[in-house]
């Protein structure tokens, strides 16, 4: 008895192999970014986005199940093609969401280790031998990957047909579990308890996305569109606007008032409720919910204000007003500085 021969790996694939895979990186990195090029000039298009998740998926499945009689068969040439392909999918679709995932974080808070996650994803998987050297020897990896990429593109997608932020972000960390189910067949001995496996993932990522997940993901393609300090809003306009973010303290106790004005950009048939947190040297000042919802469709998005009465002394310091989800969803922040 042999052992079975292992899959052929770049370098043996014509034309691919004599360069060490990087073709594949190159023409890879090309179709990424002529997508990337694409989806930047609007929102991420939501048939695009399905369409290659269920490719994705399908090859995902029919290699999982395949790969051992390909190479009982010594055609594992098409199972390393199609492991090609998967990595390609995963590039393109981790770059289709990247601008949004983007326009949504905010550098200077946790959810900016969302936004590096998919651009390191991204990076990985267009580079042919990093990919091959860190993903592919790690089946555990590769599904994880996976099971990321699909988290990651349902979560921009599902808001753009009308589900609500928070009920996409769940329904993203469920969905991506039980599409995991085939992974999880060689191990557990059948469907049953594969299924059974995959529905336990799917809690998890549910209890994750409760505890973790809200303050760590963007609410992608929700993001700020504009943010401005200013003394009133009258007919939602900023009234005496500070756009350079800074502001003396004789001026604000001139004003007894301040005023955050932001518009929130939301895709046509979201309604979402929305708060503003004031902070004033690491200290909540003031906490607003907002009595109306961003309702979302428009090109210069929803335009909201909360306003902060009777500053108490000491004015100076540095200040942020935090735009958060009901569910505790950073969408942006609002910073000025009041000088002394």
């Amino acid at each position: 008895m042999t052992d079975r021969p292992s899959p052929p790996s770049a370098a043996s694939l014509p034309v691919v192999g004599w360069l060490g895979g990087w073709p594949i990186s190159i023409l890879s990195l090309v179709l990424g970014l002529a997508a990337l090029f694409v989806f930047r000039r609007g929102l991420p298009h939501v048939a695009w986005i399905v369409g290659y998740l269920l490719l994705l998926w399908l090859l995902f499945v029919l290699i999982t199940e395949l790969r051992a009689p390909l190479h009982e068969r010594g055609r594992a040439v098409v199972a390393t093609v199609a492991d090609y392909t998967i990595q390609t999918l995963y590039h393109n679709l981790l770059l289709f969401v990247l601008p949004a995932y983007y326009a949504a974080a905010t550098l200077d808070s946790p959810n900016v280790i969302f936004v590096a996650a998919v651009a390191a994803g991204a990076l990985v998987t267009a580079v042919d031998p990093v990919y091959r050297w860190i993903v592919q020897p790690r089946p555990w990896l590769n599904h994880a990957l996976l099971g990321f990429s699909m988290f990651a593109a349902l979560n921009v997608a599902l808001p753009l047909v009308r589900v609500q932020p928070f009920l996409a972000l769940e329904s993203s960390a469920a969905l991506s579990a039980l599409a995991l189910a085939p992974a999880f067949r060689r191990g557990a001995g059948g469907w049953w308890r594969a299924h059974a496996h995959a529905l336990g993932a799917a809690l998890v990522g549910l209890a994750l996305v409760w505890v973790v997940g809200r303050f760590v993901v963007p609410p992608a393609p929700l993001h700020l569109a504009r943010a401005v300090l200013a003394r009133d809003v009258v007919d939602l306009r900023p009234v005496d606007p500070v756009p350079d973010g800074v502001i003396s303290a004789a001026r604000v106790a001139e004003w007894n008032v301040l005023t955050a004005y932001t518009a929130v950009y939301a895709p046509a048939g979201i309604r979402q409720p929305i708060r503003h947190v004031w902070w004033r040297d690491g200290e909540q000042v003031a906490y607003v919910e907002l009595p109306t919802p961003v309702r979302g469709g428009r090109r210069q998005g929803f335009r909201t204000y909360s306003a902060y009465s009777d500053p108490r002394p000491p004015l100076a310091g540095r200040y942020h007003v935090d735009v958060v989800t009901a569910s505790g969803q950073l969408i942006g922040r609002l910073r000025f500085t009041v000088t002394p």
